[in-house]
């Protein structure tokens, strides 16, 4: 994969989140600036003249549209919590994608889980237990995923739809394996590494219009 050589501004939703901090702080690292759109700022401790923080809701189109105005880039971590609307991952990623066309703006990244299906995919049987088990216990978390990627998938947007299996709380290695379900990728990998990935992806073209599988 090309190494990133030059700074950006990069519009930055799910900035609270775990994977999301870490992508904030990694950024951050790199000398990017950071638009970051937050429901409470006060959950990011981070203070950084580089970074901006827009209170808001990606569910709110408004407030998207602020956030993704003159920046070169777009990373979105979202994902589902106990409290969401079932619909939001598919309503932000909608609103991300009309202000992205409205500014010129091309370059997305988006994560969401290993449900989501590719066409180079070989699933083992193991593959389909868990996700049959997530069809049963959160089928709308996975319906949301799936509805968010066509979303992106149908869009004119130069994107990436990174898939992660069980993420944890290990270092950042920058040592990972890309490959696509039950081919090259493991059970598991840190926050840290996907921050790692997607950061990467936001010029990368290794991946442009897939959907990789990481692990570590």
């Amino acid at each position: 994969m090309n190494e990133r050589k030059n700074t950006m501004k990069i519009a930055l939703f799910g900035a609270t989140g775990r994977t999301g901090m870490q992508v904030l702080q990694q950024a951050l690292a790199a000398n990017d600036e950071v638009v970051a759109l937050v429901r409470a700022p006060a959950k990011v401790t981070v203070q950084d003249p580089r970074l901006t923080l827009i209170q808001g809701d990606a569910m709110n189109a408004a407030d998207v549209d602020k956030t993704v105005q003159g920046v070169d880039a777009v990373i979105s971590t979202l994902g589902q919590r106990k409290d969401s609307p079932r619909d939001m991952q598919t309503v932000a990623i909608r609103n991300v994608v009309a202000a992205m066309q409205k500014y010129g703006v091309k370059r997305l990244v988006s994560l969401t889980g290993a449900g989501v299906d590719a066409p180079q995919d070989k699933p083992k049987f193991m593959n389909h237990v868990i996700k049959l088990a997530l069809k049963t216990i959160s089928g709308h978390v996975l319906r949301d995923a799936v509805q968010h990627f066509e979303v992106i998938k149908n869009s004119p947007l130069d994107w990436v739809v990174v898939r992660g299996p069980m993420l944890t709380e290990g270092p950042h290695t920058g040592k990972y394996r890309v490959g696509w379900v039950g081919v090259n990728t493991g059970p598991r990998i840190s926050r840290a590494d996907v921050a790692d990935f997607l950061l990467k992806q936001a010029t990368d073209t290794t991946y442009l219009h897939q959907t990789p599988m990481i692990s570590d």
